[in-house]
């Protein structure tokens, strides 16, 4: 863990660009130690370049970028030894077993940081057959020996890069379950996934970047508190009265059901509205962590992503 409370991860207006081509232009990220905090956007926005940089494999053009204790390009072997990276597609030796391509991942960063009693738990955990050529491993057997290469070390930093790719549920709650252990242990977790639900699971905060710049970062529940929770109901009385109540936005009806939002200072007012209509039935659903990512993607009140640059 850091000294003194710092953060683990610190980014500030980085920039990065390749010829003419601006990568990153105002990235700001920061994770501290003992929380897992989500890192998001499309393919083409920038988290992978962001990455690479925190990694000390690209050096930034400008910003403040500190790893740990320090500057991921200028110190970069010092700290790798701190850090866990799983990428999410990996590459193995092909005539290594699982077990071989494990120990060669913990040796490239030290082995004095590798704990076997929790690696050969977490073979186990994830179902790994470690005496298997690399070559004849699955996709999701490669996640494996990467994941389980990872949470067996005493690292500082997991740094995580789609890591459930291939995955299937069950091995995706036994990850979410390791990265939740580290984070409980003080170590700080970085995670980037196309897997929202994944992401709303584990992550406390989230930032995410659009054509290169931070546009959100803030934890899960204060996004929320700047999105309108969705309401559904069968009403005994007609509900369409609703459709002009001054709080009400979205509405709509359909299969004898009222589907509407509201902000969340006016849901016990609605659900007053609601009670002298007589309910049936009742969904109350708060905004969930793709609301809130297609809000930061969408052109306003055209309910279809911009075309400013985001490419796949």
């Amino acid at each position: 863990m850091t000294e003194g409370g710092r953060l683990a991860v610190e980014i500030s207006a980085l920039t990065k660009s390749f010829g003419h081509t601006t990568a990153l232009n105002g990235v700001d990220l920061a994770v501290a130690p003992g929380e897992v905090a989500g890192f998001l956007g499309p393919n083409g926005a920038g988290k992978s370049t962001t990455l690479r940089i925190l990694l000390g494999l690209l050096r930034a053009d400008s910003g403040l970028v500190r790893l740990l204790d320090g500057d991921p390009w200028r110190d970069a072997v010092r700290l790798h030894r701190r850090i866990a990276y799983v990428p999410g597609d990996v590459t193995l030796w092909p005539n290594l077993t699982g077990m071989q391509a494990i120990d060669f991942l913990a040796a490239l960063r030290g082995g004095d940081t590798v704990d076997h009693r929790r690696r050969d738990q977490l073979i186990e955990r994830f179902e790994l057959d470690p005496s298997k050529k690399a070559r004849t491993y699955s996709k999701g057997n490669r996640q494996k020996v990467a994941i389980v290469a990872a949470f067996s070390t005493r690292a500082e930093l997991f740094v995580l890069d789609e890591p459930t790719a291939g995955l299937d549920p069950l091995m995706e709650k036994a990850f979410q379950h390791c990265a939740r252990e580290v984070a409980d242990q003080g170590a700080a977790v970085l995670l980037s996934s196309h897997i929202l639900a994944e992401v709303e699971t584990l992550c406390r905060t989230v930032t995410i970047v659009r054509s290169g710049r931070t546009v959100r970062s803030a934890t899960l529940e204060q996004m929320r508190d700047l999105m309108r929770t969705n309401v559904t109901a069968r009403t005994r009385g007609d509900g369409h009265v609703l459709e002009s109540a001054p709080y009400v936005g979205d509405f709509r009806s359909s299969d004898g059901r009222l589907h509407f939002s509201v902000d969340r200072a006016d849901i016990d007012r609605a659900m007053s509205d609601l009670t002298r209509l007589g309910i049936d039935e009742l969904t109350v659903q708060p905004a969930s962590l793709e609301d809130m990512f297609l809000r930061e993607y969408q052109g306003p009140g055209t309910g279809k992503r911009t075309t400013d640059g985001d490419h796949d």
